[in-house]
């Protein structure tokens, strides 16, 4: 198993620079494909269309969409002028933006995205949002803040619960995870649950090392907020990448009353390899 296909999300609104430094760290470590994908849905709605000179409001959306994709690609294809295999995909959408990308994922292997805002609910630029497309891509999705520009896959933490979400991150990092010089699984409980964590925590380590992943793992009591305490051990470790699975509880429950996936995963300070 391999990431022989990698898409990136591109925003045609502001520069993705450090994105595409990510990006080529990932395809150039796995000889991946690389597919290009900016979309954008059209601002269709009424309280989009206001007066814009000679041009009709869609008409001129279309054309502006056209430029700030044309900019977008010559950043893609100068970034990545040493992948050989290089694909661009461009589209300005009717619909959520994030169905389109689900679409295009079909043929990748893992998807490169920006981690924006808070990962929200919505979002009014009319572009896809992480958390959006962890929820209906199907694929995993390699999130990475803002200030990342590379991969170096030096230490990769693992956060642990038993959980089909965390069972699927951990299965679909399974390139990454081999590719990193260093492998922690850490799960976070509550005192009368240690055993039973550590249990689990044995099976995971003999599962990775069947998959030649030597990992360390250790379980830990809680104390305080979940997110908080992963954010410290993610700090501590100098993480590059953390593994985990995505949005256990209902999307709408992690919004209203906070969560991992809200609170630390969308984020975080490193990248994220997360699954749902």
């Amino acid at each position: 198993m391999t990431f022989a296909t990698v898409m990136a999300c591109l925003r045609v609104d502001h520069d993705n620079a450090n994105l595409l430094g990510v990006v080529g760290d990932v395809a150039r470590r796995f000889g991946a494909r690389v597919v290009g994908v900016a979309a954008r849905q059209a601002l269709g709605h009424p309280v989009h269309l206001h007066p814009s000179g000679p041009l009709e409001p869609i008409e001129h959306d279309s054309r502006k969409f056209k430029d700030l994709a044309a900019e977008a690609e010559s950043e893609f294809r100068a970034a990545l002028g040493d992948i050989k295999r290089l694909e661009w995909r461009e589209m300005l959408t009717a619909g959520p933006v994030h169905e389109h990308v689900a679409e295009q994922a079909r043929s990748a292997d893992l998807v490169v995205s920006g981690i924006d805002g808070d990962g929200g609910l919505s979002d009014r630029s009319g572009q896809a949002r992480v958390g959006d497309l962890l929820m209906r891509l199907g694929r995993p999705v390699l999130a990475a803040p803002p200030h990342v520009s590379r991969l170096a896959l030096n230490e990769a933490l693992i956060c642990w619960k038993d959980t089909r979400e965390a069972r699927r991150a951990v299965a679909d990092a399974l390139p990454a995870l081999k590719a990193s010089t260093r492998v922690t699984a850490i799960e976070l409980v509550d005192a009368d649950d240690l055993d039973r964590a550590r249990r689990g925590l044995a099976d995971l380590s003999d599962w990775l090392a069947v998959h030649q992943v030597a990992a360390t793992s250790m379980a830990e009591v809680k104390d305080g907020a979940e997110a908080e305490q992963l954010a410290a051990i993610a700090k501590d470790l100098s993480a590059d990448m953390v593994v985990a699975g995505a949005f256990g509880h209902s999307r709408l429950r992690e919004w209203a009353f906070g969560g991992v996936t809200r609170d630390f995963l969308l984020r975080a300070g490193c990248c994220v390899l997360a699954s749902h």
